[in-house]
């Protein structure tokens, strides 16, 4: 079988050897205190370096922009000094690999940010969502506070760590980044019209709503390049309670504005649980004519839907997310359609080795 997934690609000025991404997914196994990336972490993305493109788990650019206990960062140097180690250990293997660059704003709880009030698009709080703090006692999860509003200063300051982010991905050794424009977080709070109610130039209109997204990636693409910046979206989720009135209109015009700062590519999220809506044809047609760069679409996706996606034009590559958790080798098992394992979903978020690295590869009896 011919399958399109093992085709090669060209993404910016990097070859990549076949059409497969493993996606980020928040692990909640960085060395504390201080979040750094560690020797555990290296192991596991250099098992799963076969994929054509690896992108790491969220990474926050800020102590301000930390939601969740444990998850690394990427703004000191000994966090610096950790993800060399990954990007090494992943290079080393072949693999090519991208830092998920993440700023939570609203999703957070004083007790993850040194007590601080989280900042977002407006003054508002997300309903019905919890996160996973250590505060010393029992770690466990919390609801979140009601957000600041951002101030135009906050703006440019949060603009700038951004920027300074992009610059630490590439001194750690990664081969580019991926803005995190999705799920709930800060930039979706500003894109989606119903986590937003400013009424300043960042607020009110789709062209308005995008200002901030377009602001941190043409700030970023100065500082890097546009060939190493990549945007995930997520359309149509309301995850972390960030719904749009209008996501066709308004997320088409978020391709337009990454078309026009040229982004090597935009990875759409797609609703994933059992009986979600597909996302609507005329939306992925619209895109794929908009946006010239490569198209990533990650959700329920397996190797032949994947192929056919790639085949019918309307992607260039496909993300699988759990997948990947149990199966390291899981561009060998869909090129010879092996089986696949499950995932312990006791150990996603926490712990050591146990269901991290120590999940085999595939031994045909």
């Amino acid at each position: 079988m011919n399958n399109a997934l093992f085709q090669p690609i060209q993404l910016g000025k990097l070859s990549l050897n076949n059409r497969i991404v493993m996606p980020p997914m928040t692990r909640s196994r960085s060395t504390q205190p201080g979040n750094v990336p560690n020797e555990m972490m290296a192991e596991y993305y250099a098992q799963r370096a076969s994929a054509g493109l690896i992108v790491t788990e969220g990474t926050q650019i800020s102590v301000m922009g930390q939601g969740y206990a444990w998850t690394p960062g990427i703004y000191s140097a000994e966090q610096i000094a950790g993800w060399q180690k990954v990007t090494k250990a992943v290079h080393a293997q072949n693999g090519t690999i991208f830092a998920q660059l993440w700023h939570v704003g609203r999703v957070s709880h004083p007790d993850n940010i040194g007590g601080q009030q989280p900042i977002s698009s407006s003054a508002l709080k997300a309903e019905n969502v919890k996160v996973f703090v250590d505060n010393g006692n029992e770690p466990g999860f919390v609801d979140v506070v009601v957000a600041r509003e951002m101030t135009k200063a906050d703006i440019q300051h949060v603009i700038g760590e951004y920027r300074q982010a992009a610059l630490n991905a590439i001194e750690a050794g990664f081969d580019g980044i991926e803005l995190h424009a999705a799920n709930g977080y800060l930039i979706n709070q500003f894109i989606d019209s119903e986590a937003n109610n400013r009424t300043d130039e960042y607020g009110g209109s789709i062209e308005n709503r995008l200002r901030f997204l377009g602001e941190v990636v043409a700030a970023m693409t100065q500082a890097i390049g546009a060939d190493r910046v990549g945007v995930r979206l997520a359309p149509f989720t309301s995850l972390n309670g960030t719904v749009d009135a209008t996501p066709i209109d308004t997320y088409i015009a978020a391709a337009v504005l990454l078309n026009s700062l040229n982004v090597v590519y935009i990875h759409v999220a797609e609703v994933d649980w059992d009986d979600a809506p597909e996302t609507p044809t005329v939306f992925k047609d619209t895109v794929r004519d908009v946006y010239k760069g490569v198209l990533i679409y990650a959700g329920r996706y397996n190797g032949e839907n994947g192929s056919q996606a790639i085949d019918a034009g309307v992607a260039d590559m496909i993300g699988f997310g759990r997948p990947f958790v149990s199966n390291p080798d899981l561009v060998n098992r869909i090129k010879h359609n092996y089986p696949l394992a499950s995932h312990n979903p006791e150990t996603l978020f926490g712990g050591a080795e146990r269901g991290y690295t120590d999940y085999p590869e595939y031994s045909p009896s």
